[in-house]
């Protein structure tokens, strides 16, 4: 008994140091433990309904096993064999009906949240519609109802269904946004005319206003990790100064040099307003992006390595992608320096402002 008790001193400092180390994981709008909208809410009621039932079995488990070891351990002296109850009818009816019972508390609402969450609202005109399309490594959003197309940043009006139809443009990725929804594959090849074979449905809402973190969740690639997007929710007003905004013709930069590097080395597969060709993601509101590649955030007072200002988290991008995010298909451009530092003062600039 001495020893073990040793060994259980001796162990629990490393469990609590792990117990410390874990707690420090993660981060608040990346989980699921911490929901925001009416999806995530409804499977976040449910986790804690399966988190319960389980508890509430381990400890009467537990409770049932200590007290059998304890009333009914072998005594000094004691030869006797114990009692056999193989065969007690009654035991056997209570530790089958128990767990059935448990079993209906909890699927009868999982059944009736799946069929809830599972339901279509592609066709439903209040709705929002958005066609969502993974690459290696980043997000193609576009919204049919408006012929918008934008990447990184998901915006939408607040209090409105999000209806997403989701595919792959390479291989299999997962679309993720834990605070707001569940996740759902997007799978590769193309989507037939009536919206089935590959495409994958899911809704959603954003009841406040806010900034969402989406993370692909389907390992895809040396930069799986910084396959990242957001999700904006703004105000109804905002989001169509936003559509309205993103039809705005385009104006190119006024010095020719700079000019002819944008339209030859990028317009050739990126597009800002009317100009360009949409192979890639388009650079509309880039200034106006929280991050630069998804990975790199924009901010005045950088406290990390993956922080800057929007111009030089530009600057950082174009002129080498690969070392940002290995893997990506963005070719190094071979540009001079002050085209690239022209080019990325340009784009810091476009600007959509239209939370007023």
């Amino acid at each position: 008994m001495m020893k073990r008790w040793n060994v259980g001193k001796r162990l629990l400092p490393l469990f609590a140091g792990m117990m410390l180390l874990l707690s420090a994981c993660g981060r608040a709008d990346l989980s699921t433990l911490n929901p925001q909208g009416p999806v995530a809410e409804e499977q976040f009621g449910l986790m804690k309904l399966a988190i319960s039932i389980m508890i509430i079995v381990v400890i009467i488990v537990f409770a049932i096993s200590l007290y059998v070891i304890v009333r009914f351990r072998r005594r000094p002296g004691d030869t006797k064999i114990p009692v056999q109850v193989e065969g007690n009818h009654k035991l056997e009816i209570i530790w089958t009906v128990i767990p059935l019972i448990l079993l209906v508390i909890l699927g009868v609402p999982t059944v009736n949240s799946v069929f809830g969450l599972s339901k279509d609202y592609t066709k439903d005109p209040e709705a929002i519609q958005v066609e969502v399309t993974s690459h290696q490594f980043w997000w193609e959003f576009y919204y049919p109802q408006y012929d918008i197309h934008t990447a990184q940043e998901l915006v939408i009006p607040t209090g409105k269904k999000i209806a997403v139809t989701a595919v792959s443009g390479d291989v299999l990725h997962s679309f993720w946004i834990p605070s707001l929804a569940g996740k759902i594959d997007t799978n590769p090849g193309t989507a037939v005319e009536n919206g089935t074979a590959n495409a994958n449905k899911m809704f959603f809402e954003a009841p406040k206003a806010g900034v969402y973190l989406g993370k692909c969740a389907e390992l895809c690639g040396p930069s799986h990790a910084l396959m990242d997007f957001k999700v904006k929710a703004v105000d109804a007003a905002s989001f169509d100064r936003w559509t309205a905004a993103q039809k705005t013709p385009a104006a190119l930069p006024s010095d020719p040099a700079i000019k002819d590097a944008l339209v030859t080395k990028c317009l050739s597969c990126h597009a800002i307003g009317d100009q360009g060709v949409l192979v890639y993601p388009n650079l509309t509101d880039i200034g106006s992006r929280l991050t630069v590649g998804g990975i790199l955030v924009n901010t005045d007072e950088a406290k990390y390595a993956n922080e800057g200002t929007t111009y030089e988290n530009l600057k950082r991008w174009i002129s080498d992608p690969q070392a940002v995010k290995p893997g990506t298909l963005m070719p190094k451009v071979e540009l001079t320096e002050q085209e690239i530092d022209g080019i990325a003062k340009y784009l810091s600039e476009l600007k959509i402002d239209y939370e007023k």
